[in-house]
């Protein structure tokens, strides 16, 4: 039988991607993204190069690449692990805090 648990309180920092802040870690070509079938490309962010590529925005955790959705909040743990929360969920799991 399962057990219930609470998240633990964790200070994180956070910020709303946007393209061209150098947040992510790397790109991936668009039609690799769709070819390989790795995720639903529903709302996935897409940016057009000059040269004419649409690529993918992406952070790379210990659990692989996480492509990033329009609205997403990159998370950065104290340990520097590094995950995307959506915006529709970001404002139920964190709060901002006073420093």
């Amino acid at each position: 039988m399962s057990k219930k648990y609470e998240r633990a309180s964790l200070i994180v920092e956070a910020g709303k991607y946007e393209i061209g802040k150098g947040m992510e870690d790397g790109f991936e070509l668009y039609s690799k993204v769709i070819t390989n079938g790795w995720i639903s490309h529903d709302n996935l962010i897409q940016h057009t190069r000059p040269d004419g590529t649409v690529v993918c925005p992406f952070i790379q955790n210990r659990r692989g690449l996480i492509f990033l959705r329009q609205g997403d909040y990159i998370i950065t743990e104290n340990d520097n692990e590094r995950h995307a929360c959506g915006e529709d969920k970001f404002h139920l799991r964190y709060r901002a805090i006073d420093e």
